[in-house]
């Protein structure tokens, strides 16, 4: 189920697969412009990445307006290895992780996260409260 994890910087990872396109950029370029939702998985065909992408698929509005990118680390490619492991994310399995603004993670999970559980923890956030109310 989710849990919750201490502070975790973000790294000079290039992504490996990205269902928002990072290409050879790090995820350090996000860090303070947005939050991330990692989806990480050996197998590009596990059925909860896919679970978790219909998921986020029906909520685009409501990702956009809280600065939410999805990234995927999915696949043995180098990238999506290194970026796994810089999470702390095994290498087998899914995981997804919620990485706020300031590049600490504030959720992970080892099954899909329900959009309202993603944005209801973005919305306690106090940068999240601060941009609501301007």
């Amino acid at each position: 189920m989710a849990r919750r994890l201490g502070a975790l910087a973000f790294g000079a990872i290039a992504v490996g697969s990205a269902a928002t396109a990072a290409g050879a950029d790090s995820i350090d370029g996000y860090r303070w412009k947005s939050r991330l939702l990692v989806l990480a998985s050996a197998d590009a065909a596990d059925p909860m990445l896919r679970a978790q992408r219909e998921a986020l698929a029906t909520v685009r509005n409501g990702a956009s307006e809280r600065d939410l990118v999805t990234v995927e680390a999915v696949g043995r490619e180098p990238k999506a290895v290194a970026l796994r492991r810089r999470l702390g994310l095994p290498d087998d399995g899914f995981r997804a992780v919620l990485i706020g603004k300031d590049g600490g993670a504030k959720l992970t999970s080892d099954r899909p996260i329900a959009p309202q559980t993603l944005f209801s923890t973005i919305d306690a956030m106090p940068m999240r409260r601060g941009e609501m109310k301007r």
